[in-house]
């Protein structure tokens, strides 16, 4: 089993779309828990999916609880990336199975969803400044946890 992205309610196209390509790059399975702030479609998505997206693995929740539903029967454990939380994700130990969530870029996730994930990690930063981009924050940690578990080996 390897690692999984989900994320949590996106609200820029863009961005998915570009986590759906890296998806498809790195043979990672990305999850969109809805409501999401566009429609999931091609065209919405194929500006920085490009021709990425047919080989992406997409899979749709309806809710955060129906994703929940569905990760916790997987015995799967939840990583969020969060800028509310000291732990260092480059401290933090990754372990295949593990589901990377990212918040929306607006938002975030709400406190009672960031206190239902088994570990809570944040990318060091400069002082006084908040957060990186959400797709850019996904593949610099995606990046470290595959490498941890073994799986750029993998990769041709």
């Amino acid at each position: 089993m390897a690692l999984d992205l989900a994320l949590y309610q996106p609200d820029i196209a863009a961005n998915t779309g570009t986590l759906l390509r890296l998806g498809a790059c790195m043979g990672v399975p990305v999850h969109v828990i809805h409501p999401a702030g566009f429609a999931i479609t091609q065209r919405n998505l194929a500006r920085a999916g490009m021709d990425y997206l047919d080989r992406a693995n997409l899979i749709e929740h309806a809710s955060f609880a129906a994703f929940r539903d569905w990760q916790l029967s997987q015995g799967r454990r939840l990583v969020l990336l969060t800028t509310k939380t000291t732990n260092s994700a480059y401290a933090a130990s990754y372990a295949a199975g593990d589901i990377l969530l990212l918040g929306r870029e607006s938002a975030g996730v709400p406190d009672d969803i960031a206190a239902q994930a088994d570990l809570r990690v944040r990318i060091p930063m400069q002082p006084g400044l908040r957060s990186i981009n959400v797709a850019l924050a996904g593949a610099m940690i995606l990046g470290e946890a595959m490498r941890q578990i073994g799986n750029f080996t993998q990769l041709s």
